[in-house]
């Protein structure tokens, strides 16, 4: 089979205009980036209509090492839907620089089920993420100003919490030192880089509802604490009507197109191991304006991405997905199931059934929350037909629909089955609202238990005394009612991603917690969790380069 990249390059694009006008949204509300990429007016956003769409999660098993195509399936389902005559839009996240060149080589789906122009979407963009990093880092250079300009004063903050950002991965800027070489360079003290989607800027971009809001969020951000430990915001600056005014192109969202000329729309980046882990609420919105079903992605696994969209995103949006999507492979739930990695295309009934309990897991959750589940199969060259009914069979007993999907072969035409799946679930199984896993009025901590207990199936969760010092300034500085977003390894329902596939009778240790006041949530730290990854031996960088005027190594 081609190369993505190959079928990238020789998809026939139509023009941008002609996507949107498919899709209902008048093209003088475009800001174009070229032929086939444009920014979306908030004008084209009807929350009446949005309200009448039908919002489709798509989530996957615990990730391992075999991949399962969470963003192919996404972005296959919603050409499967419209091949059987359903208006549908895909509404996915976009791609980090720093992944795309280290461990992924690119993000925007796979084969025939791709969203276009992968090289755009998976590099710069709309500089939606070089906004964000200066946005970020703009606060960073004002607050240290003010910090410079009233030293040695009961001005200065005793504490600053607020750090850089750059879209790289880049171990080497966790921990610096800034300031040095005298006096007029500024003062001396520790400081750090998270990668741009870490930052809150990012969550709070991809949580507001219009410019108001996405202003108010920026000033209700906390930079630190005066020397009588009072919090200090973006407001206590004054600067965040500047900051709103380096957003002000990076809110819209994004319209591009599938392999199939179908609209996606694109927006946002945040990743669901250090953050929530979806795209915009401004971006599913405008989709549901403009569609009948959309299809829509949270990150990793269902105890991240999807427990992190139900309980943040849709609680604080009004969003309502009428069914999800799990998503796995064969070849994950035997390496779930103990296989070594170089076997996992043999044949192997038990380890699949091993790997099953993860998928189990998954499954209860969902259905905790009140969901009616799907679970997509994405078919590989190397499957047997007896592992394949075998599973089906097993879903049938947990009273959950099956379907096989062959998008990344065949585009549309390969995810037909799950499209039909998807379709009769959501018109034979009344909607029912969603059973959040915790209630804001809960304690900080007592979220953090529910959570950790409810969906990881942990027995015990322990607060070191950093993060045990830090729940008593949430209470007292009113952050109490805020919902958790629990930052931990992808690999692992613990906090350990060597625990295996469904591991049970655990603890998880809560190192530390972050005030996200202006996103409007509180990051719980499990376990050894980076903010800025690291490089592996060998980057993806190493294979992308220009050959014969046409990007090469993207994937």
């Amino acid at each position: 089979m081609k190369a993505d990249i190959q079928i990238s390059r020789e998809a026939d694009l139509k023009h941008i205009n002609v996507i949107a006008e498919q899709v209902d949204i008048d093209s003088d509300n475009l800001i174009q980036f070229g032929k086939y990429k444009a920014k979306i007016s908030l004008d084209e956003l009807n929350e009446g209509q949005a309200k009448n769409a039908n919002l489709i999660l798509v989530t996957a098993i615990t990730p391992n090492k075999a991949g399962v195509g969470k963003t192919v399936t996404s972005v296959g389902l919603s050409l499967g839907l419209n091949k059987i005559g359903k208006k549908s839009i895909v509404a996915l996240r976009e791609p980090s620089l720093g992944p795309c060149f280290g461990m992924k080589g690119g993000a925007a789906g796979g084969g025939f089920a791709q969203v276009l122009p992968m090289e755009d979407i998976n590099l710069h963009f709309t500089g939606d993420f070089h906004a964000i990093t200066s946005a970020n880092n703009m606060i960073a250079a004002l607050l240290d100003n003010y910090q410079y300009q009233n030293r040695n004063t009961d001005k200065a903050l005793s504490q600053i919490v607020w750090r850089r950002v750059l879209d790289v991965n880049d171990r080497s800027l966790r921990q610096i030192v800034t300031g040095l070489g005298g006096s007029t360079n500024g003062l001396p003290q520790e400081a750090g880089f998270d990668i741009t989607p870490a930052s809150e800027i990012m969550a709070l971009l991809c949580l507001s509802t219009s410019v108001e809001d996405l202003e108010e969020r920026i000033n209700n951000i906390l930079l630190g604490y005066r020397m009588d430990k009072s919090p200090f915001y973006v407001h206590d600056l004054g600067i965040g009507g500047a900051i709103a005014v380096l957003l002000k192109d990076a809110i819209l969202p994004n319209l591009v197109q599938t392999t199939e000329n179908t609209a996606a729309i694109i927006h946002g980046g945040p990743f669901a191991n250090i953050a929530h882990g979806c795209n915009s609420v401004i971006a599913t919105k405008m989709a549901l304006s403009h569609a009948d079903y959309v299809v829509t992605e949270a990150g990793f696994g269902a105890d991240l991405g999807a427990e992190k969209f139900l309980d943040i995103k849709c609680r604080l949006a009004g969003l309502q997905p009428k069914a999800t999507v799990i998503v796995v492979t064969t070849l994950s739930l035997k390496l779930h199931g103990g296989v070594a990695e170089k076997d996992i295309k043999l044949p192997n009934m038990e380890a699949l059934k091993a790997g099953l309990p993860n998928l189990q897991r998954h499954i209860e959750n969902m259905k905790n929350f009140g969901q009616s589940v799907i679970v997509g199969l994405n078919r590989h060259t190397s499957d047997v037909d007896e592992e394949i009914e075998f599973i089906e069979d097993w879903c049938e007993k947990q009273n959950v629909a099956f379907a096989v999907n062959n998008c990344f072969a065949y585009g549309g035409d390969g995810a037909l089955e799950l499209a039909a799946a998807v379709v009769n679930t959501v018109e034979d199984t009344p909607s029912k609202p969603i059973n959040f896993t915790y209630d804001l009025e809960d304690d900080t901590r007592l979220k953090v238990e529910k959570i950790v207990k409810n969906i990881y199936r942990a027995n015990y969760v322990e607060f070191s005394t950093k993060a045990q010092s830090k729940l008593l300034a949430i209470r007292k500085n009113g952050w109490n009612t805020l919902p958790v977003c629990i930052a931990k390894t992808q690999y692992s329902f613990a906090d350990d991603p060597k625990m295996g596939a469904a591991p049970s009778g655990f603890t998880i240790t809560i190192q530390d917690l972050v005030v996200n006041s202006g996103a409007g949530f509180i990051v719980a730290i499990a376990g050894d969790i980076m903010r800025m990854p690291g490089l592996p031996k060998d980057p993806a960088a190493m294979q992308i380069k220009i050959e014969n005027g046409f990007i090469e190594g993207l994937s």
